[in-house]
């Protein structure tokens, strides 16, 4: 990455971001496990590039509250509109896939929800509650939305107290208009801090890719730093079609592990850094 941001690129991927075809009985468990259980993960709704690493290990991202998303952010492959009707059962089936996966560690996730007067806090309360009473001794990291920043519904979160509770920036402040279009980054670092304030830790990742210069990824630390998170995530944005936001630029590696360490030297406890990172990339080794 060069100090400055870079013009579009037109080339294929560099070697660096290659990645295994999914494989294996394991892999295989879980996709039927997936399956026979109506549940959504990000891994697939979100086209993630490690969905066979991850996959193959026993580890998947669920997805609550549906696969169809209110927002429209210009990097996101989950669809947008309008959503069905919250499933009162999605909770249980998700702590029974917990269960049979044998899970010790596990990550949820969910759309934004900001056709629900509460953003859809109370189906994640319970999700992590009956996960819980199914699967005892369980740790679990949520990635949650900002709820429009109506304070409590996120209270709700706070209450039920996750192991991690992760809210993405995504990006630098200068590109969240164009990247996060219905979103705020002040108002996401706010989302940090009442988190972090309330004794949780907190963790939240951002793309490199789409303009933003080595400086503003520094001040973007700092701010995290600021209000108390504790883990970060740094990734490649992976253009998912030609109507999303384009690539300007293929991050080096060389250039991911410089930032780890720019990150660690911050104070943060743990930096995952790498073309291939995204939000719960390894997340068992961060709790």
């Amino acid at each position: 990455m060069s100090e400055t941001a870079a013009a579009p690129l037109r080339q294929p991927k560099p070697s660096w971001l290659r990645v295994k075809l999914p494989v294996g009985d394991t892999y295989r468990q879980v996709r039927q496990i997936v399956t026979e259980h109506r549940l959504h993960t990000i891994c697939e709704s979100g086209n993630c590039p490690n969905m066979g690493e991850c996959w193959g290990a026993g580890t998947a991202t669920f997805m609550i509250l549906g696969n169809v998303c209110t927002r429209s952010c210009g990097f996101c492959n989950v669809a947008t509109g309008k959503p069905e009707a919250v499933d009162p059962y999605e909770p249980l089936r998700v702590a029974k896939s917990v269960k049979l996966m044998g899970l010790k560690h596990v990550v949820i996730t969910s759309v934004d929800r900001d056709d629900l007067p509460d953003g859809g806090a109370d189906i994640w309360a319970k999700t992590v509650t009956v996960v819980r009473k199914l699967n005892p001794g369980v740790t679990l990291e949520t990635l949650i939305p900002d709820f429009q920043g109506k304070w409590e519904n996120l209270q709700r979160i706070i209450e039920v107290a996750p192991e991690i509770v992760s809210h993405n920036l995504e990006t630098v402040r200068r590109l969240t208009r164009w990247v996060r279009v219905q979103a705020r980054y002040d108002r996401s670092l706010e989302v940090l801090k009442r988190l972090s304030d309330a004794g949780l830790i907190t963790k939240s990742g951002i793309m490199l890719g789409l303009g933003e210069t080595y400086d503003e990824i520094l001040e973007t630390m700092d701010d995290l730093r600021m209000v108390g998170v504790r883990i970060m995530t740094i990734g490649q944005y992976l253009q998912p079609s030609p109507k999303h936001l384009p690539v300007q630029e293929f991050v080096h590696p060389d250039m991911f592990a410089r930032l780890r360490e720019a990150g660690l030297e911050r104070g943060f406890s743990h930096v995952e850094s790498g073309p291939l990172v995204r939000s719960s990339y390894h997340a068992e080794k961060h709790i």
